[in-house]
């Protein structure tokens, strides 16, 4: 047993992350993931930062549970090869931009001559209709096409994007789940085979669901509201006395009870001025500045033993290496080590999510380019003249 989607087949042609991370996924939960990637180039992800000596650990990192082989698909025999690839595929993951399958005779309709029932999953920034569908898109922009940048940071300053690949992040995860969706429908409830569109935008847009009916409803343009929340009152980062950042946050009535409770301050309960969530809203300058002072009193160890003896949400803010110190993250198993063949061993997040009986692993880090492509060829019936005469001419 290795995972839920075991005997699952994913063919990877995707680039950069958000269509690779989608299949990374899949093979997260026991999915066999074959990624194809153009001689001699490679993924663009091999070339990104940081790197110890010649090797990407953007790589390694996220091209995990993954086969590599080599292959042009723009070429008449790579096209061959592809198509018999996909006679025992399940799902096919691209993110070319909208149209550039077709253009090289891979539309739709060729696929599924191959396999009629593969789930097409395609990426792109903008989405396969609309106006737009023909721009360029990464996930950066998308962050401000969506209207998140709009909102993120402080009030006196300019917009702040993630400083991870966020938006990339979560369109893979949509992508996965669309992909699950579809092969759902296929296999149990016997509906049609699916292609799958998603819009980097559009994932982190479908987050911003109470910006939209907040414009929608009071006419509000939601502005930049730094660590606060824009929906309950306290919430924030908060510096302990010895120095060390924390989030304090109070979502609900209950919880907000329970804070008063660890400062002593039962008398909030029944202020008029702060009793009610929307009355703190409103004096929302005032009831950080009163939680900030009595933190500000504490050292992050007498904060962390009161605030847990209320059960008031809190965390330190953590660093790389708070993490990778931390017992808990260590008890769920979310930092494991991979081997590798220049890094010796790498260091990679866990599986997410975890499954009682079945559960996924992290089977190998991002492999070398073309590792695999022998492999495959061979098992499609292929010799080693055959697969020789490929290489010399540039087609794997």
């Amino acid at each position: 047993m290795s995972g839920p989607l075991s005997g699952l087949r994913v063919l990877d042609i995707a680039t950069v992350f958000a269509g690779p991370f989608a299949a990374a996924l899949l093979g997260d939960m026991g999915a066999d993931v074959l990624k194809v990637e153009m001689p001699g180039v490679g993924d663009p992800l091999r070339a990104l930062g940081p790197f110890k000596g010649e090797t990407s650990l953007t790589w390694a990192a996220s091209a995990r549970n993954k086969r590599s082989m080599t292959l042009d698909l723009q070429s008449p025999q790579g096209q061959e090869v592809l198509l018999r690839l996909l006679a025992d595929q399940d799902v096919l993951i691209e993110n070319f931009r909208p149209g550039t399958l077709d253009r090289w005779g891979l539309g739709a309709e060729r696929l599924r001559e191959a396999n009629p029932d593969l789930i097409i999953v395609r990426v792109s920034g903008y989405g396969q209709t609309g106006p737009n569908k023909g721009k360029a898109g990464f996930g950066t922009p998308a962050t401000a096409y969506s209207g998140y940048a709009h909102i993120s940071g402080f009030p006196d300053r300019p917009p702040v994007l993630p400083s991870v690949s966020l938006v990339d992040y979560l369109t893979g995860m949509y992508a996965a789940m669309g992909a699950l969706a579809a092969i759902y429908q296929l296999k149990v409830t016997g509906g049609p085979v699916e292609e799958v569109d998603v819009a980097l935008y559009e994932s982190i847009f479908r987050m911003l669901e109470v910006v939209v009916a907040e414009y929608a409803v009071l006419g509000t343009v939601r502005q930049r509201t730094g660590n606060e929340l824009a929906a309950s009152s306290p919430a924030g980062i908060y510096e302990s006395k010895d120095g060390q950042w924390m989030v304090i946050v109070t979502s609900t009535e209950r919880t907000f009870a329970r804070l008063a409770a660890a400062m002593d301050r039962e008398d909030l309960l029944t202020d008029p001025r702060y009793c009610t969530n929307r009355a703190r809203l409103e004096r929302r300058e005032e009831m950080n500045q009163m939680l900030a002072d009595w933190a500000g009193q504490r050292t992050r160890s007498e904060l962390e033993t009161r605030l847990d003896d209320f059960s008031v949400p809190h965390s330190v803010v953590y660093s790389a290496e708070d993490i990778f110190a931390d017992e808990h993250y260590a008890a769920r198993e979310m930092l494991v080590e991979v081997a590798h063949p220049q890094l010796g061993t790498v260091t990679l997040p866990g599986v997410v999510p975890k499954f009682s009986r079945n559960p996924g692993a992290v089977r190998n880090a991002g492999p070398a380019l073309g590792e695999h492509t022998d492999d495959v060829l061979t098992g499609l019936g292929m010799t080693p003249e055959e697969i020789t005469g490929l290489r010399e001419e540039g087609i794997i």
